[in-house]
C-alpha cells in the first residue's frame, strides 16, 4: 500500500497546524460558527444534532494494522468507545469535542492518514473495489490510479470550490463493486486488443434525483487518464449551477446539456490540457504501482479448512456466505460482518477493531479493506487459518454470516446523528434484522440488497436497493416509503416506488408482506428475490404490500 513520502508528511503536519490555529480562533470566540464553518468542512469536520463529527478519510478502502489500530486508540481516548464506518469507506467519530480534533489529526498523521475533503465542494475520497488487489474477476489492482488520483485531486488549485461535492469511484473488476455508475465519474478499467484502459462514466448518482452515469468514453488510455479527468471537472465546474445547491451536481448538467454537448466540450478542454502533461504523472504511477505490489504469500495446505467445513456447521455458514474466491485457490478473501442482528451497521467498537487490526497482522499479510456496504475485509487469508480466525472473530461478536443477506444492512445515520435526517434508520435497520433473525427465513430468502436512507439525500443508497427504504417527515410523523427492484452492480438500476409510505410501526410488518410474497412465487430456491422480481414485476408485490387480506390466488394472478 502506498506510504506517506517527505512531501506527503510535510503538507499534512502544515495542514494540521493551521486547523489547529483556526480551532483555537474558534473557541476563544474570535471566529464566529458561520465563519469557521468552511474551515473545518475543508478538514472534515461536520457539526451535527448534538456534536461535532470528525469524518476521516480511508483511501480506497485501504488500511494497514497500524492504522486501524490509532482508528481504534481515536475511539477510545476521543469518542465513546466506537467508529462508524461509512458508504464511502471513511471512519466517522460522532462524539469528539471540538478542543481534541487537532490532536486526532496530528494521531492520525503519524501513520498515513487524513481527514482532508471528506467534506465541501470538492472531490472527495477516492473510493475503488473492497477486494481490489485479492479478486479472482480482477483485470487489475484499481487502488494505484486511485491513489494517483487522490494526490492529484487533493488541495488541486482550480477544484477547491466546486459548485458542489464531487465523487470518484474505481472498478478493476467486469463485475462492479464500487457502485460506478452512481458516481459523479465512475471508472472501469477495461482490456481493448490486449491493452488495458478505462472506461469512463459521467453524471451518476443517487440523492434527490438519482441518475445512472452515462458512458463518456469507452476507451482511455491510462497515459490521457489525468489530463482527461481534469477536462471532465473544468468543463462542469465552468457550467455547472451555483444558484441552486440541489441543481448543481455533474448529473444535472449532464442532463440540461446532454452527453454529447459535454462529451464535445470535454473533447475541446481535453485537447487543451493534453500537452501540458509532460509525463510526470506516469513516472509517478509507476512508484505508486510498486507499492501496491502483491505480498508474498505462503503456501498452506487445505486439510484444517477442509476438516472444519465438515465438521463444524456454524463455521461452514459463515464460509458459505462471508468468503470470496480469491486470486489463488489455498486463499479467500474474509468479510467480517459489522452487522450482528441488532447492532448498529457499520460501527465497530474499540475491541473490536484492535482484534480485526490483530486479526490482519497475525493472518491477512497486514491488509484490511472497509467496504462501501460499511463492513471490514481480510483480502488475503490462507484456508488453513480461517478455523481459528473464525473462532477469534466470533468471541468478538464478528462472526455473523449473513454477508449478502438481509441483515446485511446499508443504513445512514439517520436521526440518531444526522442534522438533515428527516427520519430515523438505524432503528429500523435493528428492527429488520432481528425480525428475520428470530422468524429463521434470513438465509430462505437467500441474497438480497437491502439499504435504508433517513432523508433524500439517499446516504444509505436505498434507490439501489432491491429493497430500498427512504425515511421522509410527513406532517411531523415519520413516513417510510419502500422502493423495488433497484441493483447496485455492474447494470446498475434504480428501484421503483410501491406507493405510499408506511409508518415506523408498520414498516417491518410491510416488508415481511413482500418478502413472503416473493417466497410464495419463486421458481426455486435459486431464483434470488431480485430475479423473481425482474420476472414477475411490482404487481405481486405491491398487491401484497397494500392489501395484505388478499388470498394467494390473487397475487398469482397479479404476477401474470
Amino acid at each position: 500500500m502506498y506510504q506517506y513520502a517527505d512531501f506527503d508528511r510535510a503538507f499534512i503536519a502544515a495542514r494540521n497546524a493551521q486547523f489547529r490555529a483556526q480551532v483555537a480562533r474558534r473557541i476563544s470566540g474570535e471566529l464566529s460558527e458561520d465563519e469557521f464553518k468552511p474551515l473545518r468542512l475543508m478538514n472534515g469536520v461536520y457539526l451535527q444534532l448534538h456534536a461535532y463529527m470528525l469524518r476521516v478519510a480511508i483511501p480506497y478502502g485501504t488500511l494497514n494494522s497500524a492504522q486501524m489500530g490509532v482508528l481504534a486508540d481515536l475511539a477510545e481516548t476521543y469518542d465513546k468507545g466506537y467508529g462508524h464506518f461509512t458508504t464511502r469507506q471513511n471512519i466517522q467519530y460522532n462524539w469528539p469535542k471540538l478542543g481534541d480534533i487537532p490532536d486526532m489529526l496530528d494521531d492520525l498523521a503519524r501513520v498515513g492518514l487524513h481527514a482532508i475533503q471528506t467534506s465541501g465542494n470538492t472531490i472527495r475520497n477516492v473510493t475503488a473495489d473492497h477486494f481490489a488487489g485479492a479478486a479472482a474477476d480482477e483485470l487489475a489492482d484499481p487502488r494505484p490510479i486511485a491513489e494517483l488520483i487522490r494526490q492529484w485531486s487533493t488541495d488541486h488549485p482550480e477544484f477547491q470550490f466546486l459548485p458542489r461535492k464531487f465523487k470518484v469511484a474505481v472498478t478493476g473488476s467486469p463485475n462492479d463493486r464500487a457502485v460506478t455508475a452512481a458516481h459523479d465519474i465512475g471508472l472501469r478499467i477495461v482490456a481493448r486488443d490486449g491493452a488495458l484502459g478505462y472506461q469512463v462514466l459521467v453524471g451518476g448518482g443517487l440523492g434527490r434525483t438519482p441518475m445512472i452515469g452515462k458512458v463518456i468514453k469507452d476507451f482511455l488510455p491510462e497515459a490521457d487518464l489525468l489530463p482527461y479527468l481534469e477536462a471532465v471537472v473544468s468543463v462542469w465546474n465552468t457550467l455547472g449551477r451555483r444558484d441552486n445547491k440541489y441543481k448543481a451536481r455533474i448529473k444535472i448538467t449532464v442532463h440540461e446539456h446532454g452527453v454529447a454537448e459535454i462529451s464535445r466540450l470535454v473533447e475541446e478542454r481535453f485537447a487543451l490540457i493534453r500537452p501540458t502533461f509532460s509525463g510526470v504523472d506516469q513516472i509517478l504511477l509507476a512508484d505508486i504501482r510498486a507499492q501496491f505490489a502483491p505480498p508474498v504469500f505462503r503456501a498452506a495446505p487445505l486439510v484444517a479448512y477442509d476438516a472444519a467445513y465438515v465438521a463444524d456447521p456454524v463455521f461452514r455458514a459463515w464460509a458459505d456466505t462471508n468468503l470470496a474466491r480469491h486470486k489463488r485457490a489455498d486463499h479467500a478473501i474474509v468479510t467480517i460482518s459489522l452487522k450482528a442482528h441488532g447492532e448498529t451497521p457499520g460501527d465497530a467498537t474499540v475491541a473490536q477493531m484492535r482484534l480485526m487490526a490483530d486479526l490482519a497482522a497475525r493472518f491477512g499479510y497486514d491488509a484490511l479493506r472497509i467496504s462501501h456496504e460499511q463492513n471490514v475485509i481480510l483480502p488475503h487469508v490462507a484456508r488453513a487459518d480461517l478455523p481459528t480466525l473464525h473462532a477469534e472473530l466470533k468471541a468478538q461478536g464478528l462472526a455473523t454470516a449473513n454477508i449478502g443477506l438481509l441483515s446485511d444492512i446499508i443504513a445512514c445515520p439517520g436521526m440518531d446523528y444526522c442534522a438533515l435526517a428527516t427520519a430515523r434508520s438505524i432503528p429500523v435497520a435493528q428492527d429488520l434484522a432481528q425480525h428475520f433473525d428470530a422468524l429463521k427465513l434470513e438465509h430462505d430468502i437467500g441474497p438480497l440488497k437491502l439499504k435504508i436512507s433517513g432523508c433524500i439525500n439517499a446516504c444509505g443508497h436505498h434507490h439501489v436497493g432491491h429493497i430500498g427504504i427512504l425515511g421522509l417527515d410527513r406532517a411531523g410523523v415519520e413516513s417510510y416509503q419502500i422502493t423495488l427492484g433497484g441493483d447496485h452492480g455492474t447494470d446498475l438500476a434504480l428501484g421503483g416506488r410501491t406507493g405510499p409510505g408506511f409508518s415506523y410501526g408498520e414498516i417491518v410488518p410491510a416488508i415481511e408482506r413482500i418478502l413472503r410474497c416473493y417466497l410464495a412465487l419463486r421458481e426455486s430456491r435459486e431464483e434470488t428475490f431480485l430475479e423473481a422480481f425482474r420476472r414477475l414485476g411490482l404487481a405481486p408485490f405491491k398487491a401484497a404490500l397494500y392489501a395484505p387480506e388478499a388470498p394467494a390466488k390473487e397475487l398469482i394472478h397479479a404476477a401474470e
